[in-house]
C-alpha cells in the first residue's frame, strides 16, 4: 500500500488546487467565521425575533438546504469543478445581501436568508472534494484534504475572533460583520472560479480504480450520521454538560472551544500522514473506537462532580478532538477512494447529505438526552458510535468487488 511519509508545503498546496485556490478557501473561511458563530446573534438582537424563532428558522435552512444536494452531484458529474465551489461561495452572498436587506421583526425573510447559507454551507464540501480529488490522487489527495480542513479551521477561528472582538459595538457591528462576510464570499468566489478547472470523468478513467456503477455504501452512511456529532460535541453538549451539570464557569467551554480549533489546525495534516500506513477504512473505524472511549470518558469525567469534573472534561476533550481529526482525515478521503470518476460527483453528494443529516439532528438529539442525565448521554453516543465504527469495519467495498470481477473477465476473455 503506498503511504505519504512527507509534508511538502509547496506539493500540498498544488494538490489542494494551488495558491489562488487556497487564498479563496482562507478568505471564505475567515467570512464565514465572522458570520456563522453569531447568526442566531443577529437574528435575535438586530432584527429582534424570539430566539426559539431564529433557532426554528436556521435550522430549517440548513434542512432545506439539503434539498440541493442531487442538483450539486450531478452538476459534478458533468465535469464542473471550480465553478461548483465558486457557486457555492456566490449563493452565500446572495444570502448575506437578504440578511442585510431583512426589516426586523421578519422571521421568514431572516429564514430565505438562512436557506441561501444553507445551501451554500452544504454544496461548498462536496464541491471541494471533487475539485482536490480531480488535481490530487492516492495518499496525495487524502493529504490534500486535511490540509484544506486545517486551513479552513485556522480562517474560521481567527474570523471567530475578530468578531467576538467587534461585539462591543452592538446591533452596528453584527450589521458591519455581515456586509464584511458578504465581500469575502464574493472575493473567495472570484478566485475560486479564476482557477478554472473542470473535469472530463467520461474522457478520462479513473487513476485509482475502474469506473463502475455509484457505490452503496448503505453501512457508511448511516455510520457517518452517528460520526458527525463529534464535529457538535465542544460546541453543543460539553457547554450543556459543564454549564447545567457541573455548574462550572464558560470560561472551560470557552478553552476546551479553543483548544479544539487549535489541535485541528495543528494535528489535522500530520495525524492524517500518520494513519496513511493503514487502509482508509481502519482509520475510519479507528476513529469510531477513539470517539466511543473519550464519549466513556466524559461519563467518567462528570461522575466526578463540581471541582475536578470540569477539568477533566477539558482533559478528555483532547481525545475526543484526536478521534474528530481522525474521523475527518478518512471519511472523505474513503469515499473519493470507493466513488468512479464519473460518479463522483453524486457520490460525494450522498455522503455530504449524511453529514447534513447528522449535524442538523445532532443538536436536538444532544439537548434532549442531556436532561436524563450523562449516562443517557454519553452512554447513548458511545453505543451507537462504536456499533457505526463495527459496521465501518465489516461492510464490504462494491466498488473493490466489482473492478476485481471485471479484471477477472477480461483475463478471462
Amino acid at each position: 500500500m503506498a503511504t505519504t511519509t512527507k509534508i511538502q508545503p509547496r506539493a500540498l498546496v498544488r494538490a489542494s488546487g494551488g495558491p489562488r485556490y487556497a487564498v479563496a478557501l482562507a478568505v471564505d473561511a475567515l467570512g464565514t467565521g465572522l458570520l456563522r458563530p453569531f447568526l442566531l446573534l443577529y437574528g435575535v438582537t438586530v432584527l429582534r425575533l424570539s430566539a426559539p424563532a431564529t433557532g426554528i428558522a436556521m435550522t430549517v435552512g440548513i434542512v432545506v438546504g439539503l434539498v440541493c444536494m442531487p442538483a450539486v452531484g450531478r452538476w459534478l458529474d458533468r465535469g464542473a469543478r471550480s465553478t461548483v465551489v465558486a457557486a457555492s461561495m456566490l449563493v452565500r452572498v446572495l444570502g448575506v445581501a437578504l440578511l442585510l436587506a431583512t426589516p426586523a421583526g421578519h422571521a421568514w425573510l431572516f429564514a430565505t436568508a438562512a436557506l441561501f447559507l444553507g445551501i451554500g454551507n452544504q454544496a461548498w464540501p462536496a464541491a471541494h472534494a471533487a475539485l482536490v480529488a480531480t488535481v490530487a490522487h492516492g495518499r496525495e489527495r487524502d493529504v490534500a484534504l486535511a490540509g484544506g480542513r486545517a486551513l479552513r479551521n485556522a480562517g474560521l477561528g481567527a474570523g471567530a475572533l475578530l468578531a467576538t472582538a467587534c461585539l462591543a459595538g452592538g446591533t452596528t457591528a453584527l450589521q458591519a460583520l455581515a456586509a464584511v462576510t458578504g465581500l469575502a464570499y464574493l472575493t473567495a468566489a472570484a478566485l475560486a472560479w479564476s482557477v478554472h478547472l473542470r473535469a472530463h470523468p467520461a474522457a478520462s478513467p479513473a487513476k485509482d480504480r475502474d469506473d463502475g456503477p455509484a457505490p452503496r455504501m448503505r453501512a457508511l452512511l448511516a455510520a457517518n450520521v452517528v460520526y458527525v456529532f463529534c464535529l457538535n460535541i465542544p460546541e453543543i453538549a460539553l457547554p450543556l454538560v459543564l454549564v447545567t451539570q457541573l455548574h462550572a464557569s464558560p470560561v472551560w467551554s470557552a478553552a476546551i472551544f479553543v483548544a479544539n480549533t487549535v489541535l485541528v489546525v495543528t494535528l489535522q495534516v500530520p495525524v492524517t500522514v500518520l494513519m496513511s500506513r493503514f487502509s482508509r477504512r481502519t482509520v475510519l473505524a479507528l476513529a469510531g473506537v477513539v470517539l466511543t472511549a473519550s464519549y466513556l470518558g466524559f461519563l467518567a469525567a462528570t461522575s466526578l462532580g463540581h471541582g475536578w469534573g470540569a477539568p477533566a472534561v477539558a482533559a478528555v476533550s483532547v481525545l475526543c478532538t484526536v478521534g474528530e481529526i481522525i474521523y475527518a482525515g478518512s471519511a472523505t478521503a474513503l469515499v473519493t477512494d470507493l466513488a468512479p470518476a464519473q460518479v463522483l460527483g453524486r457520490t460525494l453528494a450522498r455522503f455530504e447529505l449524511s453529514t447534513g443529516f447528522g449535524l442538523a439532528v445532532s443538536p436536538a438529539v444532544i439537548t434532549t438526552l442531556a436532561p436524563h442525565g450523562s449516562a443517557a448521554l454519553w452512554g447513548s453516543l458511545a453505543a451507537a458510535t462504536l456499533l457505526s465504527a463495527s459496521a465501518v469495519a465489516t461492510e464490504k467495498d462494491q466498488g473493490t468487488r466489482l473492478s476485481g470481477c471485471c479484471r477477472r473477465a477480461r483475463a478471462g476473455s
